[in-house]
């Protein structure tokens, strides 16, 4: 499983936190006697509103990207074209063998034919008053279904090679001569020639997803131009989770691409700026502890006798704070010093 930049610096973060609280615990709170109350220091559990971002990988794209495929299966023939080839408009890209089409299209004919010597037949007995209403309907109807099984086959014959929507490049290639395929199954993808806008699509949770917004801000760094940041907004929510990953979709567009060394299929690192902002606990850095990745515990006490030891949710921290998420709903105070010495049900003293 790939583990999230952002998680992988929370985990780093909250053990160099861990490290330092420890010591500055242990180095300025005196070891308590056995069983006597363990001395601590206390502080309110304050929730505030801070602007929160979202930090996620991505790939760029452009928006007029089209995956191409035949309609129909088959062995394909021939591709003509290769990765990074430009094409034009109308430009044979790929075909189908044509034989068994072909086939089907000379058996539309003929049963075609049968069907209008049929309707004549019936036609003319009928006018006799030999055949029936029911029969010369019957051949009519048979002689309309033999029509448009012959339009169909048709199509399908037109449809049995790739041409080129517009002016663009071959991004994908899937297939080769020889293979077969089924209907709808993916060939080829192409773009247009430089004048699509470049899309960052990136991957989020539930709870990001719900707090981002059409036209929030972010910044994108690649690899290819680590020192120039793209600027970009929000133009696209998905409405539903990848079934695959869980995760939910969502499509930057990129404002200004001059200069910008970009191709499709290029990952680089979106910093995004929700415009709502997030509810959060802030607490110091030296009441955190046994960071994991996003995880983490924290004392608090409720009656400043006893300590609880409850599990905490990281949203984010810096060089002064930890924002926790989650855990410390139920209110009470946190305790900031002397947790080094602490267990669950722990009896403590709080020095006035």
């Amino acid at each position: 499983m790939t583990i999230h930049p952002m998680k992988q610096l929370l985990a780093f973060a909250a053990a160099v936190v861990l490290l330092q609280a420890c010591g500055s615990a242990e180095s300025s709170t005196p070891i308590p006697a056995a069983n006597a109350p363990i001395p601590v220091a206390v502080t309110a559990i304050q929730q505030e509103e801070i602007v929160q971002p979202i930090v996620v990988s991505g790939q760029f794209t452009t928006d007029d990207e089209t995956t191409l495929s035949f309609k129909t299966g088959g062995v394909v023939s021939r591709v003509l074209v290769k990765e990074g080839d430009f094409v034009k408009k109308g430009q044979l890209l790929a075909t189908l063998d044509l034989t068994e089409i072909n086939a089907g299209v000379k058996q539309a004919e003929l049963g075609l034919e049968k069907a209008e010597r049929d309707f004549a037949r019936a036609e003319n007995l009928y006018k006799d008053s030999v055949a029936t209403l029911e029969q010369y309907q019957n051949a009519q109807t048979a002689l309309s279904i033999a029509r448009q099984q012959l339009t169909a086959a048709r199509f399908n014959q037109g449809s049995a090679e790739i041409r080129a929507g517009s002016n663009g490049y071959v991004l994908k290639k899937w297939v080769n001569d020889g293979q077969v395929v089924g209907a709808g199954a993916a060939v080829l993808r192409t773009n247009g020639a430089g004048k699509a806008q470049w899309v960052f699509k990136v991957g989020v949770s539930d709870k990001e997803w719900a707090g981002l917004e059409l036209g929030d801000k972010a910044s994108i760094l690649t690899d290819a131009s680590p020192q120039k940041p793209l600027q970009a907004r929000v133009v696209r929510k998905s409405e539903g989770a990848d079934p695959q990953t869980g995760a939910f979709t969502i499509e930057l567009q990129v404002e200004e691409t001059a200069g910008s060394a970009l191709a499709s299929g290029l990952f680089g690192t979106a910093t995004i700026i929700p415009s709502r902002k997030a509810k959060v606990w802030s607490i110091p850095h030296e009441a955190l502890l046994d960071g994991n990745a996003n995880k983490g515990f924290v004392f608090i006490t409720k009656d400043n006798k006893t300590a609880r030891k409850v599990p905490v949710t990281i949203a984010s921290l810096d060089n002064e704070r930890v924002y926790i998420s989650s855990g410390l709903e139920g209110g009470g105070s946190l305790i900031t010093k002397g947790s080094a010495y602490l267990t669950d049900n722990s009896t403590i003293t709080v020095p006035k």
